[in-house]
């Protein structure tokens, strides 16, 4: 009967742990796109180039379509170390 004194406390210490981890994860935009990365599985790579390029025209306008933020051209690179292989 005395460890209820231990475990009730505890179990609603825990729930408050885990409602502000939900919290969080609502406010932070966790939850805002639940379909994107399925649907982005599907997409062919070609695709995904063209939205991200499309995505940072709209975030940076000034910035070259060929050039990285870092100012080097990506055109010779990889988009993962699995491609360099057949290469």
């Amino acid at each position: 009967m005395n460890i209820l004194y231990l475990l009730i406390p505890l179990g609603l210490v825990l729930l408050g742990i885990a409602v502000w981890a939900f919290m969080w994860a609502v406010r932070s935009g966790q939850f805002e796109d639940l379909e994107g990365p399925a649907h982005r599985i599907l997409m062919d790579d070609d695709e995904i180039a063209q939205h991200r390029a499309t995505v940072q025209d709209i975030q940076d306008p000034d910035l070259e379509p060929d050039k990285d933020r870092s100012g080097t051209s990506d055109a010779g690179k990889a988009d993962t170390p699995l491609q360099d292989k057949g290469k």
